[in-house]
């Protein structure tokens, strides 16, 4: 073993690595703690920008964005709900860092620079679909929505006594619109992270790009339970979710196949890879798929 593979000389009795996770967990907690209050005091802000999608379909139609609280209490837990998202974005990269200081002195410097990367693309992706959610999904999810009120003839006077046509129009909840927003930002954010788990898995030889190919038909039944589970009950957002996470799951493929090619490259180049032994292994597979059928 060469001495850049070689394990850090940190090695500690059990006590001192749990100590070391208490004073690990003690700084997140305080720096998740830090950016809640942060947040706290800029609420009102940051809750107007995550209006901003359901002001501009509401604008479109002619109406006032207005959001009502149907409790006296409404107005402080959507205080709390928005300083804990906005608590947790800003604090993400010093907990992750923490995170990484505490497993990083037990990897082989090898796996450190395989692992870093994908530390350092986690929060980009979870950031790319959390924006993904908010400015393209939410907007056309509240659109959908909206368009189920109906105007009735509002001031007009009805001769013959007839009914007025009934008017149902939205005077939202704020605490229930917030909800809402969360669960798309926090789905979509997390569904972005599947090449990066797929990939690290792929990596550590957990996957491969051909066991990912085979269970396709399986993973699109998957894909279609979780669109009808994490979004609300319209088609729409059901197939954006559906056409996102199945891009993503195929992007994980390409990426899982270049690893192990570059894996193979490696292997190759220090002469640990057989040609014919992996040409007998394939011609093996083969052979049992045709037994199979």
């Amino acid at each position: 073993m060469s001495k850049t593979d070689e394990i850090e000389d940190t090695s500690a009795p059990l006590i001192e690595h749990l100590t070391e996770l208490r004073t690990r967990l003690i700084h997140s907690v305080v720096a998740f703690l830090i950016g809640m209050i942060i947040c706290f005091t800029v609420a009102t802000p940051i809750f107007n920008f995550l209006t901003q999608p359901l002001c501009d379909v509401l604008s479109e139609r002619g109406q006032d964005c207005d959001l009502i609280f149907i409790s006296p209490q409404e107005g402080f837990f959507v205080a709390i709900k928005v300083s804990l998202l906005g608590g947790f974005i800003l604090a993400f990269p010093y907990i992750g860092m923490q995170m990484w200081r505490f497993v990083a002195p037990g990897l082989y410097r090898s796996e450190k620079n395989a692992f870093l990367p994908f530390l350092l693309a986690s929060p980009f992706m979870f950031l790319l679909g959390a924006s993904f959610a908010f400015y393209v999904v939410t907007p056309l999810a509240y659109d959908f929505f909206l368009g189920f009120q109906q105007f009735g003839a509002e001031g007009e006077a009805l001769a013959d006594g007839a009914t007025a046509p009934l008017s149902v129009v939205f005077q939202g909840s704020a605490q229930e619109y917030l909800n809402l927003t969360i669960k798309f930002i926090v789905a979509f954010g997390l569904c972005f992270q599947l090449p990066v788990l797929l990939t690290l898995m792929g990596k550590a030889g957990l996957v491969s790009a051909e066991g990912l190919g085979a269970v396709r038909k399986y993973a699109v039944v998957g894909i279609l339970v979780l669109a009808a589970i994490v979004t609300p009950p319209d088609v729409i957002t059901q197939i954006i979710l559906f056409v996102v996470v199945y891009g993503l799951y195929e992007i994980s493929i390409f990426l899982v196949a270049r690893v192990e090619r570059k894996r193979e490259e490696q292997l190759r180049a220090e002469g640990y890879y057989d040609d014919e032994e992996a040409a007998d292994d394939a011609m093996m597979d083969e052979f049992d798929a045709e037994d199979g059928k």
